[in-house]
């Protein structure tokens, strides 16, 4: 967990550095979410294991930020789309490479092959190959 803590606090100095101050680790998981066709309220709600008034108040933040954007669903008025803007997009684009790089240099430090056999056995330890967007709410179990 450490070095998990770690790696995300470089990733947001990184993005602070970048012209991405505001974003934080709950930012992402929210960003992946909402996916590159957009979600409703509901979905996403559903996607972070949190409650439609919960995904609504982040996406209200994260609008307010100019990350993501609210509008009519093309193929059915009656819903209300929440997409990524163009900021959103980069900034997750932005964060992809700067993880990249952060393992590139643990494995200048430690070895490819030794980063590639951890990977390997975290992987090995997992229940699945997807990634879990619900962590928010798992964090805030007691």
């Amino acid at each position: 967990m450490r070095a998990f803590q770690e790696l995300i606090d470089e990733l947001h100095v990184r993005l602070a550095d970048d012209g991405f101050p505001d974003v934080r680790p709950t930012h992402g998981f929210v960003l992946q979410a909402v996916g590159p066709h957009g979600t409703t309220a509901v979905e996403l709600g559903r996607a972070l294991g949190v409650s439609k008034q919960a995904a609504g108040k982040t996406v209200a933040g994260l609008e307010a930020q100019g990350y993501l954007e609210r509008g009519t669903d093309p193929s059915d008025t009656r819903r209300k789309l929440v997409r990524m803007t163009p900021r959103g997009h980069a900034v997750l684009t932005r964060s992809a490479a700067v993880l990249d790089e952060l393992r590139a240099r643990w494995a200048d430090e430690l070895g490819e092959q030794r980063v590639r056999d951890l990977e390997d056995a975290l992987a090995a330890m997992t229940s699945g190959p997807s990634l879990r967007l619900d962590t928010p709410a798992w964090f805030g179990r007691g």
